[in-house]
């Protein structure tokens, strides 16, 4: 069987886990913890970064923005990437805008913080940091509401890896209570559809250890 090796608090992990369910592809998982050196991990990705994906002929992809473009050529229905050169790269913009932009500015301040940092070091967050955070996540959730005004998903027509990318931060962010929905009610329409899709069920059942999720976290109708 295909193995998919990850860890929980990483959200381009998180992405790919939601690409293989979309595919509906059966998957077992392999848990490491990135904080530490991993023999395991080395010998499939001398890197030592994660998500890594061993698929059932032993192809072994590296990195989530390979393993998400892999299994749409293998599996191109329904397509991630869109359906043309420029839904394309929509797709693709906006998926490295939630990969990396939101992920520096947001997730790495209030999910690092409150998550990562708890479970790798059992330290307190820093609260220079949760400020960052806290104030950086209004623009983005401002950014999506703007998308979603103007289409039916965030790259265009149809569901996309621009739509992974986002949801997965989000949902790190959401297990630590620090997503301000109530402002942001079109974002949280938007966040509504997404979590509710089956491919989100496997994400809504991750529990961080020694952290309890937000109380809205697994609720569908928050």
């Amino acid at each position: 069987m295909r193995t998919l090796y990850h860890h929980t608090l990483l959200p381009t992990a998180r992405k790919v886990r939601l690409a293989l369910h979309e595919k509906r592809l059966e998957f077992a998982e392999h848990i490491i913890e990135p904080w530490r050196i991993d023999d395991d991990l080395l010998t499939l990705n001398p890197a030592g970064e994660l998500p890594v994906l061993v698929d059932e002929d032993e192809t072994v992809v590296c990195g989530h923005g390979p393993i998400c473009e892999y299994l749409d050529e293998l599996y191109p229905e329904a397509p991630l990437f869109g359906r043309n050169p420029v839904e394309r790269a929509e797709a693709r913009r906006l998926a490295a805008w939630f990969d990396d932009k939101f992920q520096r500015e947001v997730t790495q301040h209030l999910a690092g913080e409150k998550l990562t940092r708890r479970v790798s070091l059992n330290a307190a967050p820093d609260s220079r940091a949760l400020k960052a955070g806290r104030d950086n996540i209004h623009t983005h959730l401002q950014y999506i509401a703007w998308l979603t005004e103007r289409r039916s998903w965030l790259a265009g027509d149809h569901l996309s890896v621009a739509d992974l990318s986002a949801a997965a931060n989000l949902s790190l962010v959401d297990y630590s209570g620090d997503v301000p929905w109530d402002e942001h009610p079109l974002t949280k329409e938007w966040y509504v559809r997404v979590k509710s899709r089956p491919s989100f069920r496997g994400l809504l059942r991750d529990i961080v250890q020694g952290v309890q999720p937000a109380r809205v976290y697994a609720d569908l109708d928050f």
